[in-house]
């Protein structure tokens, strides 16, 4: 593992000898303001850079030939300037212009992480969403941005997936979309299998690792996720992706846009269909969803719609295998089984997710802007299972009898409503040394939970469906926030952010086990945070930041709490501290990090009836480490970006309360400087690009052909807090081949071509598990189920841009 590291970053240190010609610039207001964070890119290439705080960029290793250089900015009009590479490095000044419509980006801004803002951050852009968009869910994208493991539960990344970042499971990363929180209120997990294909539709995404800036939604704890889809294509486009693939995985996606009608509207759709059978028997996933957006550009005012929605019939997968299945049928699923002869066919989750967003933004004036969106939120569906020989008897209202038994199918069902309003002023002086946000939101969840008894044996006299829990919960979420960044100097900056938040979360009614769930539970937050930052010469700039975040227990630690009491809320403490450098032809991030948590709900590693992750209360606990990114040029032909993750992750003291099979009740364990559960030390991942196509003739048609290498590894990571049972660590290399080529002719007017081939060496690795430990015979025991991914195994995608 050394080695790997080595050389990455020798090869890093040693780009400075390769420098090809130099694109550079410096963007500047009207009024000859600096503008920092412009979007600088050669049109049809993956070549860019953005401004740094003295507005200037740097768009290194471009070969001699005309381009298109294309100049964006928050509230300005877009720039197109022909530029020509003849032989030498070439400098142009840029003077943006005042747009007349409200830019769309706008919706994220008050949300959004920028150079002046001393947190640790990732921006993945559109070109970067669509050069791995094979149809695998959103984690799958992200899997190579810094401190990122990811989990599959079908094991090819289609289906139920996940994402851990810095050792933090799915329901401690936030995650919005235009703003809005995406997080279930309830298990404060993100089911991107309800949301098939949404990268299609998204313009950006930013990684906010560690405690992060103040956002709707939940508290972060290990990341934010902010995605944008709000985009206005000024242009008529037309697209049709396709994928084929291992596993019966096939994709198909039609994008269409109309541009700008009357200079005032346009309207956006895409539908997506995806099936694949699953790495793991029967895992299948048959997703549809679509994306509408429609929007009415004013003088200084937008107004925009979006109505997208997801449709998933998954085949359960979650249940895991022992170690002896692991060896000899790893691709075994128990799911359904419990049905004599074949496995049950309709062991499915069947869920249907709507999203709507009315999203205003207005220029009040030059220098004060407001956003504000209504959103409504509808889900609904349940999971379906085969029981064999059940007690009637727990299931409440279907027999008296103490002694009868069945085999049956059950449903249970969720159908919950989410709606509210999110909003951001955003305030920059005249002088540029102060810019101001004023932001929050108020949103109400209501969500049924009930089940039902389908099909029993006739011997049973009862109606069929019969319904034998119904319970429901509602929860008002609150808050407000304030962030400022001020120039105290022409190169120091500091940030101030004030987050004041209040949830107030009731339950009514029994649960699946005849349980009385009537709980409330009301708390209230202060989650403070400030940062400095100071810019060094030629585009470097280091950081410091301080910050503390509150989070509330989801619904299971409440329902599902061994200790038959209120689990208590949880606080963390993260320090930061950072250093950016930008070279000639490449870049280097450095980043330490501390994250020290009082009552931390942390994995125990056992899973519930539904397959969700338990969770206990910790008093102290922490995550410290340091995460190295960089990228760099090496030639006009090989291009290098990585990251690595150091890292120490412990449970300080906690007791474990474990069942006792011989003598029932409980018995106590005390743990001290554990691991972390599901927290490696170690995180690697690297990417070289080797452009097949480096001569002129080509680069000015905009043709490309490259082959990257992708490689991850993930050192070793215990399954719960006990450093008991561990999942050895995997290192895995994708190859990703890309062919793009313009057409002139007017129908099809560009043809790419997109070849994925994961896990080269066919690894046979497991990335996930669940652990369940127990007392018998005055000794501690613990049974594991393992979640095995996919070896080799490839997709193709073929789009046709119209």
């Amino acid at each position: 593992m050394k080695n790997i590291v080595t050389i990455i970053f020798t090869i890093f240190i040693f780009t400075n000898s390769f420098a090809q010609y130099v694109m550079s610039g410096r963007v500047i207001s009207e009024d000859g303001e600096s503008l920092i964070g412009a979007n600088a890119i050669l049109k049809n290439t993956y070549n860019g850079d953005q401004s740094g705080m003295d507005g200037y960029f740097t768009i290194t290793n471009v070969a001699s030939g005309e381009y298109t250089l294309v100049v964006s900015y928050v509230g300005y009009k877009t720039i197109e300037k022909v530029v020509k590479i003849a032989d030498i490095d070439l400098f142009v000044e840029l003077e943006m212009e005042k747009s007349s419509f409200v830019s769309d980006e706008v919706t994220v801004y008050g949300t959004r992480a920028n150079e002046k803002t001393p947190t640790a951050y990732t921006n993945v852009n559109r070109s970067a969403i669509e050069e791995s968009n094979l149809g695998q869910d959103i984690p799958y994208l992200l899997e190579f941005t810094p401190s990122v493991v990811v989990t599959s539960d079908a094991g090819n990344g289609i289906g139920y997936t996940g994402i851990r970042v810095r050792g933090s499971d799915p329901t401690r990363v936030n995650v919005t979309i235009n703003g809005v929180p995406l997080n279930d209120t309830e298990s404060q997990g993100v089911f991107w299998v309800n949301l098939p294909d949404l990268a299609s539709s998204t313009e950006s995404i930013q990684i906010q690792r560690g405690v992060g800036t103040s956002t709707n939604g939940a508290g972060a704890f290990g990341a934010s996720l902010n995605l944008l889809t709000n985009k206005l294509n000024k242009d008529f486009y037309a697209e049709l992706n396709n994928t084929v693939g291992s596993f019966n995985t096939l994709k198909n996606t039609v994008r269409i846009g109309t541009g700008l009608l009357n200079d005032k509207f346009s309207f956006d759709g895409r539908f997506s269909k995806i099936t694949s059978d699953g790495y793991i028997d029967r895992a299948s996933s048959d997703l549809t969803s679509f994306y509408l957006s429609g929007a009415y550009y004013g003088e200084n005012q937008s107004l925009r719609l979006n109505v997208f929605s997801g449709h998933e019939v998954t085949y359960q997968a979650w249940y895991g295998i022992d170690a002896n299945t692991l060896e000899n049928d790893r691709t075994f699923n128990p799911a359904g089984t419990e049905k004599p002869g074949a496995p049950y066919e309709n062991q499915v989750d069947d869920y249907t997710q709507t999203h709507y967003q009315l999203v205003y933004n207005n220029q009040l004036s030059k220098n004060l802007t407001l956003n504000a969106t209504a959103h409504y939120t509808k889900g609904f569906g349940f999971y379906e299972e085969y029981k064999g020989q059940e007690s009637v008897s727990s299931y409440a209202g279907l027999d008296t009898s103490s002694t009868l038994v069945s085999d049956l199918v059950r449903r249970r069902w969720l159908d919950n409503d989410f709606y509210g309003v999110v909003y951001s002023v955003n305030y920059t002086s005249e002088d540029k040394r102060l810019d101001a946000v004023l932001g929050g939101g108020i949103n109400q969840y209501v969500g049924d939970h009930f089940g039902r008894v389908i099909t029993v044996d006739s011997a049973v006299m009862a109606t069929i469906p019969h319904e034998y829990y119904n319970n429901n919960a509602t929860k008002n979420d609150f808050n407000i926030y304030s962030k400022v960044n001020y120039a105290l100097s022409d190169k120091l900056n500091g940030y101030v952010d004030l987050q004041y938040r209040r949830i107030a979360y009731t339950f009514i009614g029994l649960d699946n086990d005849g349980t009385n769930l009537e709980q409330t539970a009301n708390l209230a937050f202060f989650n403070p945070k400030v940062g400095l930052t100071y810019t060094f010469a030629s585009n470097a700039s280091a950081y410091v930041f301080a910050g503390v975040g509150n989070k509330e227990p989801n619904r299971n630690d409440y329902t599902e709490n061994r200790l038959d009491e209120q689990p208590e809320h949880e606080t963390l403490y993260n320090g930061e501290a950072g250093y950016r450098k930008r070279f000639k032809n490449g870049g280097l991030e450095a980043n330490l990090y501390l994250m020290y948590y009082e009552n931390q709900l942390a994995l125990t590693g056992e899973l519930n009836i539904d397959g969700a992750n338990i969770r206990a209360n910790i008093d102290q606990s922490y995550r410290a480490g340091i995460e190295l990114s960089g990228y760099a040029k090496i030639a006009n032909w090989l291009t290098w970006s990585g990251n690595a993750t150091f890292s120490q992750n412990k449970v300080v003291e906690f007791v474990e309360y474990l069942d006792d099979w011989d003598n029932g009740g409980q018995a106590t364990i005390i743990h001290k400087e554990t691991d972390l559960a599901f927290s490696p030390n170690v995180i690697v991942g690297s990417e070289f690009t080797f452009d097949l196509l480096t001569n002129e003739a080509d680069l000015n048609k905009n043709n490309r052909f490259n082959v990257s290498l992708l490689s991850k590894y993930v050192g070793a990571q215990y399954i719960d807090n006990t450093s008991t049972e561990r999942l050895d660590g995997y290192f895995n290399n994708d190859v990703r081949l890309r062919y793009g080529f313009k057409l002139g002719g007017r129908f099809i007017k560009e043809i790419d071509i997109n070849v994925m081939v994961r896990n080269v060496t066919n690894n046979l690795y497991v990335a996930n598990a669940w652990s369940y430990r127990f007392n018998s015979e005055g000794q501690s025991n613990t049974l594991v189920g393992y979640y095995p991914q996919a070896g080799r195994n490839f997709l193709v995608g073929l789009n046709l841009k119209f």
